[in-house]
């Protein structure tokens, strides 16, 4: 298990990763990956076993005013393929993502989750909790 920062010839398998996260229609834009993965602040971090990307998360760290200008951060879209499930892989990249942060001196660490995947637990075992916070989501209409 080799844990590291994705790159563009990473795109294939990270696309194949995003279309097991999502319940819409397959994601086939290599450019939306890029675009992604070069945006300033944002990394992808991948766990790569077998030479493929394996479980992945996106993190995202922004700029606030308050904290004397300390940074948080944001964690999206993380998955691991459902046969490398129940291994610590997913873990394992969440764990590395907040030392990134953390590294990065970010104050905190967010993310949102939905009820549908059942995955509070799994953060919770990864230091997250909800406790003091509300998350609250504006869709475009």
């Amino acid at each position: 298990m080799h844990l590291r920062a994705l790159d563009t010839a990473d795109g294939p398998d990270a696309l194949a990763l995003y279309n097991e996260l999502t319940f819409g229609p397959p994601s086939t834009d290599l450019a939306a990956y890029l675009l992604v993965l070069n945006h300033p602040g944002t990394t992808i971090i991948g766990v790569e076993i077998d030479d493929r990307i394996r479980a992945m998360v996106t993190l995202h760290i922004l700029p606030n005013v308050t904290w004397d200008a300390r940074p948080y951060a944001l964690i999206e879209n993380v998955i691991t393929a459902s046969a490398y499930r129940e291994r610590g892989i997913g873990k394992a990249v969440m764990q590395h993502a907040a030392q990134v942060a953390w590294d990065q001196n970010a104050y905190k660490i967010m993310l949102l989750t939905g009820e549908k995947r059942g995955a509070q637990d799994f953060y919770r075992a990864c230091g997250f909790d909800s406790e003091d916070k509300t998350a609250m989501v504006m869709r475009r209409p």
